[in-house]
């Protein structure tokens, strides 16, 4: 994927649901993996010409593992003019086998808190196209619910907004941008990555995808069209005209 397209699909989802406002300073979590160095790339170039002016600041949360190493993506901060800072844990101490779930909201607190720290008003998430329609997947069969989480996210107790820019953006795409930019993806050091619900739902529909080509993209705008929809910005009266690519 081309630059231009990322930018593309980044500034579809920011204008549809309103992200980002004159004088925003954006706090984007860091893992290294390949969707952070994404959203990392796409902010930083779409702040050079958005119309409204925003700042960025990358955040990595080192949650104790030994041997983590975030020198690569403190290069790639540095090449592109981005602030970055690690927020040093002890959250592995605390996991002890207790689960994903709790991992999970450790470290979201512990971004939030870090943003504060470091003067932001917002907080960017790399979750990209297909985490929405595996999350709406999981939903379905785990909760009986049609639901997944949405663009923007305010907290009223900690003053911050989350954003999603990276809505859009195919996983694979995301895979195929980081290559491209030649970035050192940094494994996850969690010894109980990749084995999750989330994973066995991947899989399925990347099998329902083979069988039936563009199944994420349909199913994406399904999700934009009402899961979404209230939350679109609307021009004339009328909901945005979806162009998910």
């Amino acid at each position: 994927m081309k630059l231009q397209k990322l930018y593309s699909y980044v500034r579809q989802a920011v204008d549809d649901y309103n992200m980002i406002e004159e004088g925003d300073k954006i706090a984007v979590g860091m893992s290294g993996g390949k969707d952070s160095y994404t959203l990392l790339y796409a902010l930083s170039g779409l702040r050079s010409f958005y119309p409204k002016k925003f700042d960025i600041v990358a955040i990595t949360v080192d949650l104790g593992y030994e041997g983590f190493d975030t020198s690569p993506i403190a290069n790639v901060c540095k090449k592109l003019n981005v602030e970055y800072h690690v927020e040093k844990t002890k959250i592995s101490q605390m996991l002890e086998g207790k689960g994903c779930s709790l991992c999970a909201r450790l470290r979201k607190g512990a971004f939030g808190e870090a943003a504060v720290k470091f003067g932001c008003n917002m907080m960017a998430y790399a979750h990209n196209r297909d985490d929405v329609v595996e999350t709406v997947m999981l939903s379905l069969m785990y909760e009986g619910r049609f639901s997944s989480f949405e663009p923007v996210t305010r907290y009223d107790d900690t003053c911050l907004t989350l954003i999603r820019p990276m809505i859009y953006v195919p996983a694979a795409a995301a895979k195929n941008f980081a290559s491209e930019q030649d970035v050192t993806v940094i494994k996850n050091p969690c010894p109980y990555d990749k084995m999750t619900e989330r994973t066995y739902v991947r899989e399925l529909l990347n099998g329902m995808e083979k069988h039936a080509p563009g199944t994420k993209k349909r199913m994406m705008t399904a999700v934009s069209n009402s899961l979404f929809s209230h939350m679109r910005v609307e021009e004339n009266g009328l909901a945005k005209t979806d162009n998910l690519g």
